[in-house]
């Protein structure tokens, strides 16, 4: 039998997710918007009530402002978080209300 002060060194032991919430696979498109330029449709690949990973059809600057619209959903002013390629991870400035998030991924889904 383990005791308290053994288990909670287990669990300190164990590697920490820098997320803030579960990713959800997704393969939807989206419009993004980028300062001073004309939107157009990327492919989201994942997404969470705090940001969401995309195709972008230029690489992006690290840390660039730019706008994702959904359907249905007012523009979300994100920036770039990271990139790979044409790849990047994007943070949400505000986070998605729970509710809304969920009638997003079920939109999706459809």
């Amino acid at each position: 039998m383990a005791s308290d002060l053994d288990q909670e060194a287990e669990e300190a032991a164990q590697p920490v997710s820098p997320r803030r919430s579960a990713r959800h696979t997704v393969q939807a498109e989206v419009h993004l918007r980028r300062c001073g330029q004309l939107n157009y449709r990327v492919t989201v690949h994942n997404l969470s009530r705090e940001g969401c990973q995309l195709e972008f059809v230029e690489r992006p600057n690290l840390n660039e402002r730019v706008w994702v619209k959904f359907d249905h959903l007012d523009a979300l002013e994100s920036r770039v978080c990271w990139s790979r390629g044409f790849v990047a991870g994007l943070e949400f400035v505000r986070p998605v209300y729970i509710a809304v998030f969920e009638k997003v991924l079920d939109r999706i889904a459809k």
